[in-house]
This record gives C-alpha cells, structure tokens and sequence, in this order.
C-alpha cells in the first residue's frame, strides 16, 4: 500500500489518546483487523510515511516497533515492513463482532445503545385485536419463503411505494437481520470485498466477517454516501455486493438525494454487481419525503431491498422480508429451510394484520420520533451544548461530534456513570475517527432526559481529565 493511500485509509488518526506513535500504531492495526491490510502487504518506507503524515521519521519508526512486538508486523532486512501472518485465502480472517457492544448495557445502567421503539397505542390496539386465521396456522407444512398471503401484502406494499413488485420476489424472514445474513451468505466468499457506507450497521460488517470477506467502507458526505467514491471503488475493487442504507441512514441519519439514488442503481447495472438496500427506517420521516426504494430506479439492476416492522410497529416481532430477483429468492429459500425451516406461523399471521395499517403506523412513529428528538436536542443545548450534529429528518438516532478527544474514552467514563452508549466504533467499516456517539431516541421521556443528564456529567468529567493532562 502506497504511503498517500495508507495516509487516507487512516484518517483522522491523530485524535485520541495516547502518543502520536501510539495513535498511528492502533491505527494501522485497525486496518489489520478490518482485513483492508491482508497478510503480505508491504507497509510504505518510514521516512515516506512519516512525510505524508507531517510527523517526524521516529514516530513512525516506533509505530512499526509496537505493532512488530504485537506480532502484527514482520520487519526484515532489506524486505521492508509486511503485514504478518499466511495469505487471506488459506485462513479466511474473522473479524470480532462490532455489533455486540449494542447488547451489552449494564444491568443498572441506563440503556442509550439501541434503537428499541415503544409501542403505540395504535399498534397496541392492532395486536390486541389480532384474530389469527386458524386455516392457515394450521396448515400441515409452511413454505421457507413465507406465507403466500404474506408474501402478497407485502408486494403490494412494495407496489403502493412505487416498486413494481410481484409475490415471487419476496421472502419473509426473521426480521431484517436474518434477510442481510442470508445474503451475504449467498453472494460473499472467503475474500471478497464488501463495500459499505464508512460508518453502517455492524450486522453488516460482522456477517461479512464471519463468511472470511472484508467490509471497504466508502467515505460519506453531509448527503450521505459518496457515489463518485462508490464508483471509483466498484472499478477498483469488484465487490462482490455494495449494502447500504441510504435513507435515514444508521447511525448517521443522512438522506440519500434522488439523483445519487438514481445514480446507485445505474452503477449497479453497468458493474453488475448486486447492491443490497437497508430500508428498515425509511418510512420513519419527519417531513413525510420517503422515495420508492432504489429497485424502482431502474428494474435492470440488481437490488435486494431489505426491511421488517421492527422499527414501525413491534421490535418484539421478528418480522422482516427480503425483495429480489426471483431466482435469487428461490436460491436463498433453500438457505433458510436449512437454517430454520421458516418463519413462526402466528408471527406472521400478526404481521398480516399490521403491514394493513403499515401506513397509519408509519405517519405515527414519525410523529412521536420527532417529538423525541426535538426532546433530546433540548437535553444536548443544556448538558453537552459543545456537541454538533446535523439533526436527522428521520429515522431513530442522532449521530454527535465530540469536539475533542475520543469517543470510545467517554462511552468507558459514562458507563461509570449509569449510562449506555456506543461510539464510532461500533459503525465504523473500517478504520473509525472514534470522535461521533450515537444517540437514539425512542427511550420513554423521562429515561432519556435523565440518560443525557447523566452523560453530561460523564463528559464534563473527561473534558477536566484532558485539561488537567495539559
């Protein structure tokens, strides 16, 4: 790797705690670790890296030593500095999960990790008065594909939307989760390149991981994914599948504009590589803007859109589906019948009942997530007023910039003080600046204004350790 790419792959890698040669160190093992630097990759010479990166020649040299006595570099004489260990396509590599911070909030703290909605009284109403049709309860076999009464709402969901959909292209899953899983499963391979926003959902980057891939993150704007970044990486990199969530994304709640959607689905098209579209917090809009999915922009390419009524109507009903092709559908329908046979019959029959009141359900947790958020962007002026955001005009987070220091560092002193977040490197597809925390904001009112209160104190805490470090 050239010293100019490796310098961009690091980014801001100077902020954090530690030395510079600290700093840089965790950095490139970062890199290590995402699989963007595989075994045998030749590090740039000290002298030129160091250039690059305006920091004296011994920084970098310390920097090679550390990761060296970490035993993730091989230093020899006149061969340079490698990357250490036998080549990708022997030991496929296996990222650690990312995703399990999200789950694990103490037991007496409070939980501003996920994105767990309450339910309505709309919803509440619609389960309550749920009548499941015993005719197809009990049906002496179930298809791995889903109900085909199901199956058909759902396309006519897809239609009413704007995406001419047929019941053969759908497949009813165990919420949107399982949906990615099953395709990644499918199309990646020990090896393959993944490319994904920078920051994205860790289901993401940890099913790639497990299947020996690598997840490229791709830089963002204040838009959203950088598309001309996105086409200089299909032609650089021949992903085997592009996964975003351009709508709302997480956890940065950017909003794709029309042209750069329309502009996904054409490079889908001319690289033939299949683009997989994270759609589950799409219809969660504070000013009612929700485009058809990106399968709309042009039939001819090859999108799968993903979603569920996770986010919109009961987090408690595992309820997702998947929109493809349908010989796709039918290939990944043999995958699920050997992973679970297929979906609770009752659940789907419940599922029925709400996705027939998708939309009221939609324009309501629209509505109540805009009142939270204008509730927790009056805890941020008066607890953590030095934090900036752009505010998202939908979805379920707020994605916030530390003005200084590192976010992993104040998730460690909030926890302290009873309260649970997670930081840039929970999202991060690679390498992560580690300066931004999440902050959901479907906890009950009371829970989030005391949760912000409480992360105050924990920042007005280490913003006194760094200046006492000076």
């Amino acid at each position: 790797m050239s010293s100019d790419t490796l310098a961009a792959r690091l980014g801001r890698w100077t902020q954090g705690e530690g030395t510079l040669a600290t700093r840089l160190a965790r950095g490139i093992a970062g890199l290590i670790e995402s699989g963007e630097l595989r075994p045998g990759d030749r590090l740039p010479a000290e002298r030129t890296l160091a250039a690059v990166s305006s920091v004296s020649r011994g920084t970098v040299v310390v920097a090679y030593a550390r990761l060296a006595e970490d035993g993730l570099v091989e230093r020899r004489q006149g061969s340079g500095t490698r990357i250490a260990g036998v080549a990708a396509s022997a030991v496929p590599f296996q990222r650690p999960g990312r995703g399990e911070v999200l789950f694990s909030a103490l037991p007496n703290a409070i939980d501003l990790l996920r994105t767990v909605p309450h339910l309505s009284n709309l919803t509440t109403r619609l389960i309550r008065e749920h009548e499941p049709r015993l005719d197809l309860a009990l049906l002496p076999e179930t298809d791995p594909a889903g109900l085909p009464a199901l199956r058909a709402q759902i396309a006519k969901l897809f239609q009413a939307e704007g995406t001419p959909t047929t019941a053969e292209q759908i497949l009813v899953t165990h919420g949107a989760q399982q949906a990615i899983s099953l395709v990644v499963n499918a199309l990646v391979g020990p090896g393959d390149v993944v490319l994904a926003e920078e920051v994205t959902w860790p289901g993401v980057t940890d099913s790639v991981g497990l299947r020996g891939g690598t997840v490229h993150g791709v830089p963002m704007t204040g838009d959203g994914l950088d598309v001309d970044a996105l086409e200089v990486a299909m032609a650089r990199l021949r992903p085997a599948l592009v996964a975003l969530n351009p709508h709302h994304q997480n956890p940065t709640g950017t909003r794709l504009p029309a042209s750069a959607r329309h502009r996904v689905a054409e490079l889908a098209a001319q690289y033939g590589v299949t683009v997989i579209e994270d759609r589950v917090v799409a219809g969660i809009s504070f000013d009612g803007v929700v485009p058809a999915s990106l399968a709309a922009e042009r039939p001819d390419a090859p999108v799968i859109v993903v979603e569920s009524v996770s986010k919109w109507a009961w987090a408690g009903l595992r309820i997702g589906w998947l929109r493809a092709d349908p010989v796709l559908v039918r290939r990944l329908r043999g995958a699920r019948q050997l992973a679970d046979q297929s979906t609770s019959v009752p659940g789907q029959l419940l599922a029925l009942d709400l996705i027939a009141h998708a939309d009221e359900q939609r324009r309501d947790s629209s509505r109540r997530h805009a009142q939270k958020l204008r509730l927790l962007q009056e805890q941020l002026a008066e607890h953590l007023p030095d934090w900036t955001y752009d505010p998202p005009r939908g979805g379920l987070s707020l994605w916030a910039r530390l003005p200084i220091g590192s976010a992993a560092a104040v998730a460690r002193l909030a926890a302290g003080h009873g309260v649970s977040v997670a930081g840039s490197a929970a999202f991060a597809a690679s390498v992560s600046p580690d300066d931004h925390i999440r902050l959901p904001f479907t906890a009950p009112d009371d829970v989030l204004v005391e949760g912000v209160r409480r992360l105050g104190a924990a920042w007005r805490e280490y913003r006194e350790s760094l200046d006492g470090a000076f």
